[in-house]
């Protein structure tokens, strides 16, 4: 049987290189190095409700999503990629492990915990509350053996297996397999440009099609600390951009002799750094502009991933059904 792999991404914007090293440079990697395997990327749509309550926002930033995906090189005819809300089987499960989950299990995600940091339990909707149970639904419809995600989507992970478990037994069946979770070891954690984790909540991102006066820009304002040999956070975002296409002891060599001849020069470190996200980023934010170009790619794209995606959730949701009895 063929390994299968799943893994989406929300509409709520424009990607950053967080998003793309985190995440999306793994749906690449797995899609060209598993040949054999069927790879499943997503538009989470339903996901992004929480975020987006604007219909042509959406309607928008879903097509921008399949752009992005061709950009940094999923292929439409290595990988199915679909719309969540093109399936409707994704919330009709997420229905069902609801009737299997408790109020004090959802209480400890991540998500759930810091939106009551930020603003109380009161302002929580329950999209937001119930969000590891519709990811639980992504992944297990299709079979997953493996989700491609970043560090800090681990425990979605882990809450789908906790399901899977939960359901078999309650059910007394094999319905489910267990998903793991890849995560690239050395880009866990991808950092901003104030060293806190790159996130749009931080606005400490860099734009993954960034043009070249938004990069200058960026590069410019970011926070240096001169108590240490080299600045950190300019450091640490080079390594990054410099592994999409080297291996680690020569991005090693590489940083080392820039940040040994330029010690102390943070404005020639920050021009070094432009120079190469500028090389990094051109390429694919060219790619984007021309795919762009054609209206009906996206609508095509996804006609076709709902129609090879669309037979197996079916399939899958048959099987679920005569488990809990309502066939």
């Amino acid at each position: 049987m063929s390994k299968i792999i799943l893994s989406g991404v929300k509409p709520t914007g424009r990607p950053h290189i967080g998003n793309y090293f985190g995440a999306m440079k793994q749906f690449v990697d797995l899609q060209n190095s598993e040949p054999e395997a069927i790879k499943y990327f997503f538009v989470a749509d339903y996901h992004a409700l929480n975020l987006i309550q604007n219909a042509e926002e959406m309607r928008q930033h879903s097509r921008d999503i399949v752009l992005d995906f061709l950009a940094i090189g999923l292929d439409p005819n290595k990988s199915i990629i679909f719309k969540q809300s093109d399936i409707l089987e994704h919330t009709e499960l997420c229905w069902i492990f609801d009737a299997i989950t408790t109020v004090p299990y959802l209480k400890r995600a991540h998500a759930y915990k810091d939106a009551v940091a930020k603003g109380g339990e009161e302002i929580i909707n329950v999209g937001t509350f119930n969000y590891p149970m519709l990811m639980a639904a992504d992944i297990l419809l299709y079979d997953t053996d493996l989700v491609p995600v970043g560090k800090d989507q681990k425990q979605h992970v882990e809450f789908a297996r906790d399901t899977a478990e939960k359901f078999n037994r309650v059910f007394d069946s094999e319905t489910f397999k267990l998903p793991e979770p890849y995560i690239l070891p050395n880009v866990e954690i991808v950092p901003g440009t104030d060293g806190q984790k790159m996130s749009k909540s931080y606005k400490n991102t860099i734009p993954l099609f960034a043009d070249d006066e938004e990069i200058e820009k960026i590069v410019m304002g970011i926070v240096t600390d001169s108590t240490g040999e080299k600045p950190q956070n300019v450091y640490n975002i080079h390594k990054i951009i410099l592994s999409a296409n080297n291996a680690s002891d020569v991005v090693q060599d590489k940083l080392q002799k820039i940040y040994e001849e330029n010690k102390g020069k943070y404005k020639n470190l920050k021009e070094i750094l432009i120079e190469d996200l500028k090389n990094f980023i051109r390429p694919l934010r060219e790619k984007r502009a021309e795919l762009a170009k054609d209206e009906e790619l996206v609508n095509n794209i996804l006609k076709v991933g709902r129609e090879k995606a669309g037979p197996v959730a079916t399939e899958k949701m048959k099987q679920i059904k005569k488990a809990i009895g309502v066939i």
